[in-house]
């Protein structure tokens, strides 16, 4: 068993593009669930038992590097797969009077909150994971017709960099839980709990 507490590298970073360049990869697959998690045992696709144990408020990011054999030339890198955001600008109601600004936006969160998403705001920026199909979240966001409000998605791999982790938990670790209950439930892990094997099926 390969045991890993810190990665080496990032494949994107340019040195070890260099150095995996021609390299044979040995994928370990992640979903956005599993990425969330400090600790955590998976097999790669070539059937390598990973047990990661990394420090708390840690987590891999798409292409790091977790092992490296330099006389086979061959790596093990995570690969995470992040399901796409929806991103609500709120930037238009800049500048707009006060008591506008404020029913705009409580209406906002009650439109939110009804459909139990959950969200990070950044600035006048809110992040929503796609917990349905990205039809259904336009639609609901199209009906609501907020005046000022407009929304778009992104992947989630352009949306995690500005994250902190304790974001991205909630808009990545809870997309696939059940509703009512993904939020509170990720409020309350510190992350230090013992390894566990994970089977992918996001518990």
């Amino acid at each position: 068993m390969l045991i890993v507490e810190k990665p080496l590298g990032n494949a994107g970073d340019e040195a070890w593009a260099q150095v995996l360049e021609g390299a044979v990869i040995d994928p370990l697959h992640l979903d956005q669930w599993q990425a969330q998690k400090n600790r955590f045992r998976l097999r790669t696709a070539a059937g390598v038992e990973v047990a990661v144990a990394l420090d708390r408020n840690t987590h891999l990011r798409d292409g790091d590097v977790l092992a490296w054999d330099e006389a086979n030339l061959t790596a093990i890198v995570a690969r995470v797969t992040l399901k796409e955001v929806m991103v609500v600008h709120l930037d238009a109601l800049l500048g707009r009077p006060p008591l506008e600004l404020a029913r705009t936006c409580v209406e906002l969160g009650h439109a939110l909150g009804n459909q139990h998403w959950p969200a990070v705001v950044k600035g006048t920026t809110v992040y929503i994971p796609l917990t349905v199909d990205r039809k259904v979240m336009a639609s609901v966001m199209k009906t609501h017709a907020f005046e000022g409000i407009a929304c778009d998605f992104a992947p989630g791999a352009e949306v995690i960099p500005y994250l902190a982790p304790h974001e991205a938990r909630r808009l990545f670790g809870g997309a696939d839980a059940v509703p009512h209950s993904h939020v509170q439930a990720l409020g309350h892990d510190d992350g230090r709990g013992p390894l566990q094997q994970d089977h992918g099926d996001g518990a």
